[in-house]
């Protein structure tokens, strides 16, 4: 089974979406975006993307946190059946790349068109979803629109999230018009999809064209801090010093070696970051005298992670001891590493061998909303190629190929699972669709 995906009307979608929120450079490798949620340029994405839904003849609701979602009926679908979803996000970080979330969300939309230039008709319903807030760039801490889904975070509590300047998300949403009353429940899916940029180079290392995630990986952020005392930098003598910054430093080398020992014995995905720390009071003659330290330790298991993290809690206690001062380590967040639906990876290796491409299996490093909804029903996760693993970046690049063959997988994949019988439709590789399009994959 191969569905006519037009790449042309695939890359349209796309590029106009990348010019809400555009950023200009003089160089042209690099296309950037800065689409926070709740603003302008949030506003006009979502707008387009009503559009475009409701032009390929889904109907289209919003719910209380502004996720949108569009649902086709087919004439021959069951529409009391659980539906078949597929979706991503269009918020991006500031000045990040133009295919991060919304080439999830369009190239949903495009195999539902694709399923339609065919005329194929699954026995259920497809939904394509775009969860409000997935990057936390501006509201919480990422994720939000699909953990309210879920019932994991409550809208009162969502709603109540603010920006750097106080606005609430309510009043955000409020104002571009998109705090809905609609009602999203992934639990009553039969699955979902998602197909995100890798963000990573397993797959142009490889030479492969697809990759299908076995396993995103958990999280723990953790928060150090470490008091000395501040003294002035001239009269205080060495050996009578309680450098905070100093011990902070000792730490971050123990976590990376911690995390490298780790890669090195027992799990080769493991990563430990420290990737912040605060300095008081922050002056260039004043011996530090308290730091504030985040960490991130991240792996595909659960045990590696909490390895990383008892080597750190005893390089504080290490610290403490040694330096003189003191110490004290929370976690304020901690997610565990969610596997991926076996039947569902299984259609989109499918789907991969009848379109005639290349689909590896490989893990993800990065938090996607897949994860979430993967607590309440089957849900796979897949991967077109990043160039040189670049992301949250204007020099993000995905290839317009590469993301029309994802596609291509996606929508199989995506067929296969709402019902869609294999030998209805027999597109080869290349040939052009029912449409007429110049370019299909």
């Amino acid at each position: 089974m191969e569905l006519p995906v037009d790449a042309d009307r695939l890359r349209a979608d796309i590029e106009a979406n990348a010019a809400f929120g555009a950023i200009e450079f003089d160089d042209p490798a690099k296309r950037g975006r800065t689409n926070r949620t709740g603003s302008e340029a949030n506003r006009r994405a979502r707008d387009r993307l009503t559009e475009r839904l409701e032009a390929a003849g889904l109907s289209v609701r919003v719910d209380a946190v502004g996720n949108v979602v569009g649902e086709w009926v087919p004439a021959e679908a069951d529409p009391d059946a659980a539906p078949v979803a597929c979706g991503s996000h269009l918020d991006s970080v500031p000045e990040g790349g133009i295919f991060d979330g919304p080439l999830g969300v369009y190239a949903a939309l495009e195999s539902v068109r694709a399923m339609q230039d065919a005329g194929v008709e699954p026995v259920r319903p497809v939904v394509v979803v775009c969860f409000t807030e997935e990057e936390g760039a501006t509201y919480g801490t990422g994720l939000l629109g699909s953990s309210v889904a879920i019932g994991e975070t409550s809208v009162e509590e969502a709603l109540a999230f603010e920006n750097d300047d106080g606005e609430t998300l309510g009043a955000a949403l409020d104002e571009i018009g998109y705090r809905g009353d609609a009602t999203v429940d992934p639990s009553g899916w039969e699955g979902f999809y998602e197909l995100h940029i890798e963000q990573d180079t397993t797959l142009e290392d490889a030479g492969a064209d697809v990759g299908v995630v076995t396993t995103i990986t958990g999280i723990t952020h953790g928060e150090a801090t470490i008091v000395g005392e501040a003294n002035h930098a001239g009269a205080t003598a060495m050996d009578e010093r309680a450098d905070a910054l100093a011990a902070a430093s000792q730490f971050v080398l123990d976590v990376e070696a911690a995390a490298a020992s780790v890669v090195e014995s027992d799990s080769p995905t493991a990563v430990g970051t420290v990737g912040s720390l605060e300095v008081a009071p922050g002056a260039s003659n004043v011996v530090p005298g308290r730091v504030e330290a985040s960490l991130d330790v991240r792996d595909v298991t659960a045990e590696s992670m909490e390895t990383i993290v008892a080597a750190a809690r005893d390089a504080l206690d290490r610290i403490e001891r040694d330096r003189g001062v003191d110490t004290t380590f929370v976690q304020p967040a901690s997610v565990d590493p969610v596997p991926m639906s076996a039947r569902l990876r299984t259609t989109a290796h499918e789907a991969a061998t009848d379109a005639d491409v290349t689909a590896i299996d490989l893990h993800s490093g990065a938090a996607h909303d897949a994860m979430r909804v993967a607590r309440v029903t089957d849900a796979s996760l897949l991967f077109a190629p990043s160039r040189d693993g670049i992301s949250h970046n204007p020099r993000e690049w995905t290839d317009w190929d590469d993301c029309a063959v994802a596609t291509q997988v996606l929508a199989g994949g995506l067929a296969r699972a709402a019902g869609v019988d294999a030998g209805e439709c027999g597109h080869r590789r290349g040939e052009t669709s029912s449409q007429g399009s110049n370019s299909t994959v």
